[in-house]
This record gives structure tokens, sequence and C-alpha cells, in this order.
């Protein structure tokens, strides 16, 4: 199989069969925005917005580069944003400046002395 065969016949998270690392299984307590993103998963789902499918598929088109360099919940975040800015649900602009607000609210969190 050709490169190109190759890199078209698999999608990014289908990594069955490749050599790689041991994978390291380490029990851990999740981050609270990485239990926010997945209530905000169960959310979307609930109301219909996005769905599993649309969701595997947001992050499979992610491509195999990003797939490899972000956390699990990164890639969920990243393709959440992709489908929503699809179907006009949210723009750039309107994320852009609420993760402004969330940094300027966080910023003065442990600051009032």
């Amino acid at each position: 199989m050709t490169d190109t065969q190759h890199l078209v016949s698999r999608l990014p998270n289908d990594i069955g069969g490749l050599p790689s690392e041991t994978v390291q299984r380490i029990d851990h307590e999740l981050e609270p925005w990485e239990k926010r993103c997945h209530a905000l998963a169960d959310v979307l789902d609930f109301h219909k917005i996005i769905n599993t499918e649309e969701k595997r598929c947001g992050v499979e088109a992610l491509g195999s580069e990003m797939v490899g360099k972000l956390s699990y919940y990164e890639r969920w975040i990243v393709a959440f944003a992709n489908i929503l800015f699809r179907k006009g649900i949210l723009t750039p602009t309107e994320l852009a400046l609420k993760m402004k607000e969330v940094e300027e609210r966080w910023s003065h969190v442990g600051n009032d002395s």
C-alpha cells in the first residue's frame, strides 16, 4: 500500500495495528474543565444540537496531526466549536469574545489581596 493509499484508507483515530509505545493506563481525576466539557457534550446531545455521530466525525475531521497533539477533551472542544461554526450557531468572534471574558474573570481569582 502506498503512503497516499494509507492516508485515505485510515481515519485519524484508526490506529489499530500501527506501531506505538505501550499505552500507560493511569487513573486520574478529571480537571474541572474536562468535566464541564463532558457535561457540554451531554447538553448538546440532549438538545439535539450535536449528536454522538457528529462529534465523532468532528474529531476525525481534525486530521491525524491535531488528533495526535490534542488531549481527549481538547479534541472534543475543537470539534464542538467547528460543528457549531458550520451550523451557524456560533461564530469565531463570539467564541473569542467569550474566551476573553472568561480569561479576564479567572485572572482576578486569587489576586484579590
